[in-house]
Order: structure tokens, then C-alpha cells, then sequence
């Protein structure tokens, strides 16, 4: 098997000298080829050579869900085509780790390496569908690239909290989930519009839904982890079916804080229910309206604002190594 290793040098839980055990352990078992990404879009511009190429069977990412995502978006450049293209695999290396996890991979990055060798050699994989964002036509944001998620993207709050997280970042701070809850905090102490929400999700053959405050569109489930414990927005989300939605349609005091012990409680099962909780299954196609510009992200990694965003569930897009 020839095989592309995308290395994230500054992946958030593995050490160089990790990182040299793991890429002995991989080569030992395929034709390996290790490069370390060297700027954002490095990880992207990689996998898309190999999928070009048609020499390379498949990609391994290690690093976090950012690098994982670029990954994605690179194999898929030309579209979704799992019969064809290379396989992906996923080492974790991140502080959170959704995507992996969310495959039943180990979050230590050792014994996902050694699953993931079990995995091949005895030719365990499954294609994934995923969610691919881009801008919508007749907008300000109609020449907005489209680009693929793996298992979550917000319009909103929870984009204006991976915002402050990544600036807080960019000031030399470490990413933990108690910096998560301290930032999502703070930006519920200075949301503007928490009681007249200014987002409207639009599907085909239905009345728009007005006024939402918050927008989740998940992948799969769990929608992510505050440490080892999981945390569901919409637990009918799966790999093998399109996109859920989970709209707020009002961020006060008492509502947050019931939904948040919600979040916090969550089950399989059970998410977020009651009077300002909506969900939306199984969506293949939608659209997310702002009156105003707010911040957008995609797998944990802020995107700016945008106004309006077109979602696309695609169902069957890459296989990946499980």
C-alpha cells in the first residue's frame, strides 16, 4: 500500500518524539511517504496532489479536527468520488478530536495508530457522507468557496466562541476546554441580538423558520467533547445519513442556562428539548439567512462572518479507514 502521512508539527498533544514512533509504526507496515505541513492550506494542498496523482492509496492525517478538515477538503477537491479515491485515516493529535472519535478511534494517538493498522490488514473501512458549506447565490457572500466539513459548522454563538478561542490563541494561550467555557462566556455577555435572533433557515418546500439566535448544523454525533465526555446538539446525526440542524430562537439568562445543562446532561438519546429548541433532521439542502453579519465556522475553525451560507449533505463522499 502507498500511503501520504500529513503531519501537523504543532498538533496539540503529540511530542516529536511521538511523532517519530508513529511514523516508524506506519511504515513498517506500507510505502510511506511523511510530510509536515508548513503553513495553514499546506495539509489541503497535499492530499489533493495524492488524489491527482492515482499513486497513493491512501492519506493519514495526524494532527487535530483543523488539519483533518484540510485534509478532507483537499482529497475532495474535484468531488466526491469514494470508490476512486485514496482512503483517509485519521491519527488523532488535537485537544478535541471529534471526527476520529466520532469513528470509534482511540483518542490517544498510539492506539489509534495500532487500530488503524488492525484496520487494514483486515480491510475494515466505511464511506462517510459529509457536509459541504458554500456561499449562496445572489448574496454578498455568493463567491464564498465551497468547503467541506467533517462533522459540524455554526452560524452565530458558537462561532463567535471559536473565534475568541483562536484569539486567544494567537496570544500564547494553550487550548483547553476550560478556556472554551470561559470564552463562550464572555461572548454570552456580549451578544447583542441572544433575545431577536437575526438568522432564518430556509429549506425547499417549506416556510422559512424566522429568528433563531443560534445555529448548529451537525455531521454526526456527538457535536463534541468537554474531555471525555461527550456532548450531544443532535443525537440522530450520522455519518450515513445528511445534515441535522439545531436552532435557538432565544440566548437569555434562563434559556441558556437550561440548555446548557442540557448540552452538559446529554445522552445518545437525548439533546437539547423545549420551547426555543428547534431540530431539524436529515437535511440535504438548506440555507442559513443573518439579517447582520455574524461569525461563521466550520469544524472548530473560525471562518469569518458571513450573511448567508448553502448547505449541502452529501451522503456518500470519502471512505475512510475504521
Amino acid at each position: 500500500m502507498r500511503a501520504l502521512l500529513v503531519v501537523n508539527p504543532a498538533a496539540t498533544t503529540t511530542s516529536a518524539r511521538t511523532r517519530d514512533v508513529l511514523i516508524h509504526a506506519l511504515a513498517s507496515e506500507m510505502k510511506l511517504e511523511a510530510v509536515s505541513t508548513e503553513h495553514r492550506g499546506h495539509a489541503r494542498d497535499l492530499a489533493r496532489r495524492a488524489a491527482e496523482s492515482g499513486d497513493v492509496d491512501l492519506v493519514v492525517a495526524l494532527g487535530g479536527d483543523g488539519t483533518v478538515n484540510e485534509v478532507a477538503n483537499g482529497l475532495l477537491h474535484h468531488g466526491p468520488d469514494p470508490d476512486r479515491l485514496p482512503h483517509l485515516a485519521v491519527v488523532p493529535g488535537g485537544s478535541t478530536n471529534v471526527f476520529a472519535r466520532a469513528l470509534g478511534l482511540p483518542n490517544d494517538p498510539v492506539e489509534a495508530t495500532g487500530a488503524i493498522l488492525d484496520a487494514l490488514n483486515e480491510r475494515r473501512d466505511r464511506t462517510v457522507g459529509l457536509g459541504l458549506a458554500s456561499g449562496t447565490p445572489d448574496t454578498e457572500d455568493e463567491s464564498v468557496p465551497a468547503r467541506w466539513f467533517t462533522f459540524c459548522a455554526g452560524l452565530g454563538f458558537d462561532a463567535g466562541v471559536i473565534g475568541r478561542v483562536e484569539q486567544q490563541r494567537e496570544r500564547g494561550r494553550r487550548s483547553t476546554h476550560s478556556l472554551y467555557i470561559r470564552q463562550a462566556v464572555r461572548q454570552f455577555l456580549g451578544e447583542p441580538r441572544r433575545r431577536h435572533g437575526t438568522i432564518s433557515l430556509e429549506r425547499p418546500g417549506h416556510e422559512p423558520v424566522e429568528g433563531l439566535a443560534l445555529s448548529i448544523v451537525c455531521n454526526t454525533s456527538p457535536w463534541t467533547y468537554l474531555g471525555n465526555r461527550p456532548v450531544y446538539a443532535s443525537p440522530t446525526a450520522s455519518f450515513d445519513t445528511a445534515l441535522d440542524v439545531l436552532g435557538l430562537d432565544r440566548l437569555s439568562t434562563p434559556a441558556v442556562a437550561r440548555y446548557a445543562t442540557q448540552l452538559l446532561t446529554s445522552t445518545p438519546e437525548r439533546g437539547p428539548q423545549g420551547r426555543h429548541a428547534l431540530a431539524f433532521p436529515d437535511l440535504t439542502d438548506f440555507t442559513l439567512h443573518s439579517k447582520v453579519p455574524i461569525p461563521f465556522q466550520m469544524d472548530g475553525d473560525h471562518l469569518g462572518v458571513r450573511t448567508s451560507v448553502t448547505f449541502t449533505g452529501v451522503r456518500r463522499a470519502l471512505r475512510v479507514i475504521v
